[in-house]
Formats: structure tokens, sequence, C-alpha cells
């Protein structure tokens, strides 16, 4: 019950992580600047892994695809390659927990499903990996541009997705080791109770070759008695 239990701690971990690291892609604000005016900010550029808006001081957005994938920095395409893939394997372990936790009715031995709720971790452990790679490989060109005295353009600060994306990756890595941490203690138990009955079958072998009556005729004497027979059969012969 207790492994069982662990088992749904991590698989709500892992599907909370999963879903703001799905959230994080089409987010806006992955990068914010204000201008400011006198009195009130006149506008507030913005921009994602998929384009690039200003929102002037009445709401009203404009915005710029940008226009060529091949045409992008190397960091953007980088960061959309990482979030893709940490979608796809977030909702690959997602299934995979969904067969291979023990309150499911599917997916075999208790061995096989041992060995599925150990790759699902493994999934969710390689999905917040790739989302954390990815929001840190964009702060980081946000903070080395903002920090440094000879970038003349327009500087950015650090967006909210970037901070869902953040808090997404740790659910799911920290769910992925409890996934795999609960195989581990479910074979250790079963490894446990299979030496155990070894044991006890060694132990009851023991007492019957100890008790046995000398007495008794052995296996092999029925052999030994035709042998012989067919020995005379053959001298008479």
């Amino acid at each position: 019950m207790g492994n069982m239990a662990t088992e749904i701690i991590a698989f709500l971990l892992t599907i909370s992580g999963w879903i703001l690291i799905s959230s994080t892609l089409p987010t806006d604000y992955w990068k914010v600047s204000s201008v400011d005016g006198t009195v009130i900010t006149t506008a507030t550029f913005w921009s994602n892994l998929w384009k690039t808006c200003v929102t002037d001081s009445t709401g009203v957005s404009n915005c710029k695809d940008f226009p060529s994938m091949l045409a992008l920095d190397a960091y953007i395409q980088v960061c959309r390659g990482l979030m893709i893939s940490a979608v796809c394997l977030g909702f690959f372990g997602a299934t995979l927990a969904l067969v291979g936790m023990k309150c499911t009715k599917i997916g075999g031995s208790e061995t096989t499903k041992a060995r599925i709720t150990c790759l699902c971790g493994l999934h969710f452990i390689l999905s917040g990996i790739c989302s954390m790679t990815a929001c840190s490989l964009y702060a980081h060109r946000i903070t080395s541009e903002f920090f440094d005295p000879l970038f003349v353009k327009q500087k950015f600060e650090l967006g909210a997705a970037l901070f869902i994306g953040w808090a997404g990756s740790v659910l799911s890595i920290l769910g992925g080791f409890i996934f795999c941490f609960s195989m581990t203690e479910g074979f250790s138990i079963r490894e446990y109770s299979y030496n155990g009955a070894t044991s006890v079958i060694s132990t009851r072998t023991k007492i019957t070759k100890m008790g046995r009556n000398p007495e008794t005729p052995q296996k092999d004497l029925p052999d030994q008695s035709f042998s012989g027979r067919q020995f005379g059969r053959n001298a008479y012969v």
C-alpha cells in the first residue's frame, strides 16, 4: 500500500510538471522590456519562441512572427527543439505510468510493471532536463545581453514563462526519481521474499534427509535387480 501511495504522489507531481512545461511552450512572455514615458508606460516589448510583439499603453498589441526558421538565432532553434522534446517525452511518460502503476489492472506481471514504471521515470527525468536546459539557455542569453556594456540594442528581462518552465522541470525530475525509487523498493521486497522461501524449502529438505529410514530401499535398486536378471538370462542363453 505504501509503494502504491508513493507511485500516486509521483504521478501527480509528474503530470503537474508536464502540464506546466506544455503551457510554457505557447506562453507569450519569455522575455519582456518596457519603454517608459514621463508619466505612464508607453510601450512594452515582449517575445517568445515564435513571435515578437509590442503592446502600447492602450492595450493594443502588434505582433510579428519570425519570418524564417533558418534565419533565426541558433539558441531559439535549440530551445524550440528541447521544449517540443520535453512535451513529447512527458506524454509518453504519462502513458507508461498508467500502464506500470500498481493501481492499474494492465501491464502484466509485477516485474513487467516495475520495469515499465522505471522507464516512465526515465522519460519524465529526461523531459524535465530538456525543459530546464531550454529555459536556462534562453535566460543565459537574456542576462548576457543585459549585462554586456557593448550591447547597444534593446535589452530584455526574464519573462514569466521561464519561471513556469523551471517549476515544471523540477516537478518532472522529482516525480521521475520517485518512480525509479519505487521500482527499486519493489524489487528489494520481492528479492527478500524469494530468499525467505528458498531458505524454508532448503530447511525442509534437510529435515527430510535426516529423518529418512536407512532400511528404505533406494530408487536405483530396481534398476540393479533388473540388470542382474537380464545378465542371468543372457548367461542361460
